[in-house]
């Protein structure tokens, strides 16, 4: 049911962890289908890039194995790269989401709060 990759980062997830005074916080919930999931994100900026990226994810092996590669995905990459981090793209990258697990795929909306977080901050 679930692919190598979803399975390698639910059982192995990345970036897991808090930031003490993160540059932008954000969490996210799941959909209708799964409203237990959830995911909360936190970012440090330097030089306009993610320089470090920690997640806390709550829910099933989706929303967990999202969240991770997620996190993987957003390391290193400028804010507007960041931002280019979709579900679906999150969901190509562990080779297939069962459909009715789309709405498990949290992480990404929880980074673009961080990010909002961390522009807002900035105003």
């Amino acid at each position: 049911m679930y692919s190598k990759q979803i399975l390698d980062h639910f059982r192995t997830p990345r970036n897991v962890g808090s930031i003490e005074n993160a540059d932008g916080f954000g969490k996210a919930g799941g959909g209708p289908h799964c409203p237990e999931d959830l995911a909360y994100f936190w970012i440090q900026v330097a030089d306009g890039h993610i320089a470090e990226v920690r997640h806390k994810t709550l829910g099933c092996p989706v929303a967990i194995a999202a969240s991770s590669m997620t996190s993987v995905m957003a390391q290193g990459k400028t804010l507007e790269e960041a931002l280019q981090i979709t579900p679906e793209v999150v969901a190509e990258a562990l080779g297939g989401i069962p459909e009715q697990k789309a709405d498990s795929t949290v992480g990404p909306e929880a980074l673009r709060q961080a990010i909002a977080g961390y522009r807002a901050s900035r105003r």
